[in-house]
């Protein structure tokens, strides 16, 4: 019995080996497979995706700003800063004024209903823009960095007049105001965190 076994299992290892050198065509499910890997799909566009980042990159590496600069943009007229982590992210902790719109639900009405016009100045700024800060805003790795997929998209869906904050900087010495319903102030031995509304200076 034993002896059959092996016989069978040497036959079925040598049939495998067969099957994978001659390349033999892949049938019933494993066919259908790799048609649905290969099918093209006219919603999503990775050339187009490359092309249009190909084509900015110098533009957004001259719309990278200061703190200063950022914090007097946001006082002048048609500017907004937008924030655009999770909706639980942003209610902890976000600079004073911006206003919310998640990165996943960006589409052209959901846009629209958050930017006055195309003409509106968007001010932008991510987690990967501050240190010491509390988990509400946890640095992502530095090619994935939110800015980057935002100011993309933003021109993509034709807000071209967008601005980074450029410098890393620590959440507790900055000339940036932030709000939310938890703020950690730094400096206390337990955390203090502020009612709903109320806003502090972090320096």
């Amino acid at each position: 019995m034993k002896l059959v076994m092996m016989i069978g299992l040497a036959i079925f290892t040598s049939v495998g080996l067969w099957t994978s050198v001659n390349g033999k065509k892949p049938t019933g499910k494993e066919l259908t497979n790799k048609v649905a890997i290969i099918e093209k799909n006219e919603s999503i566009d990775f050339s187009s995706f490359k092309k249009l980042t190909n084509n900015i990159e110098h533009y957004r590496s001259q719309r990278r700003i200061s703190v200063e600069d950022f914090l007097k943009m946001s006082k002048e007229e048609n500017t907004i800063i937008l924030d655009t982590r999770s909706a639980d992210a942003f209610r902890k902790m976000h600079v004073k004024g911006a206003v919310h719109l998640n990165f996943s639900d960006f589409t052209k009405d959901n846009l629209a209903s958050v930017i006055p016009s195309k003409d509106t100045r968007v001010l932008i700024y991510c987690n990967n823009n501050f240190r010491f800060g509390p988990s509400s805003l946890a640095s992502k790795l530095p090619p994935l960095a939110l800015n980057i997929p935002t100011f993309i998209n933003l021109y993509g869906y034709g807000y071209e007049d967008i601005y980074e904050l450029g410098p890393l900087l620590p959440v507790d010495d900055t000339v940036l105001e932030f709000e939310g319903d938890e703020i950690k102030i730094p400096g206390y031995f337990k955390p203090l965190f502020l009612n709903k509304n109320t806003s502090v200076k972090l320096n």
